[in-house]
């Protein structure tokens, strides 16, 4: 029986995009991860990351520039999708501890862009099973009848939105500042719910 985590990963992705549909051939990959600790029980985030991913079917629209702020040359550095994936696993226990993104677009995109790649879904299956959708929590929580985006959600909760939005690093670390916001408020599942 595994033991329960003390640690909880906030992820939020940015993918490639385009203002309308993507140029042929082109596919939405991950271009950055951002990825944010939690200490449960201390109630604190404790660390915050940044992986940026190398797309290899599609490239950095000027609109994703403008954005997120990544820029080809950046993303150009980064590692591959399959490193990335070994990075979550052994540097984070990507594999083990649970995790959290606002909304389901996160955990789909992984699961899509594993399966493409055939990288091995950093999280374990099936792709729910350690995952929550920070963002139905919340308007649950708080007994909202449509779901808010992260922006609005800080609002709501009376929290700042700290660095830019739309950059994954900075993106985690507010969706963890609500996670622990909802924790404050009793109102976090338990693991055992945590779908």
């Amino acid at each position: 029986m595994r033991h329960e985590s003390s640690l909880l990963n906030v992820i939020d992705v940015e993918a490639t995009c385009w203002d309308g549909q993507p140029p042929p051939g082109s596919v939405s990959e991950i271009i950055e991860i951002g990825l944010t600790v939690v200490d449960v029980p201390a109630g604190r985030r404790v660390s915050r990351h940044r992986i940026l991913v190398r797309p290899v079917r599609s490239a950095v629209s000027d609109f994703c520039t403008e954005l997120t702020g990544l820029t080809q040359a950046e993303v150009d550095r980064g590692v591959t999708f399959a490193e990335a994936c070994r990075i979550l696993v052994e540097e984070y226990g990507a594999g083990e501890r649970p995790w959290v993104s606002w909304g389901e677009y996160d955990r789909r995109q992984f699961a899509r862009q594993s399966q493409a790649d055939g990288v091995a879904y950093p999280f374990g299956y099936p792709t729910e099973r350690t995952h929550t959708n920070a963002k139905a929590v919340f308007t649950e929580a708080y007994g909202l009848r449509r779901k808010p985006g992260m922006a609005h959600a800080l609002q709501i909760a009376g929290l700042p939105l700290e660095g830019r939005h739309h950059r994954g690093e900075d993106d985690a670390w507010n969706i963890a500042a609500l996670v622990l916001d909802l924790m404050g408020r009793q109102a976090w599942p338990t693991r055992a719910t945590a779908v």
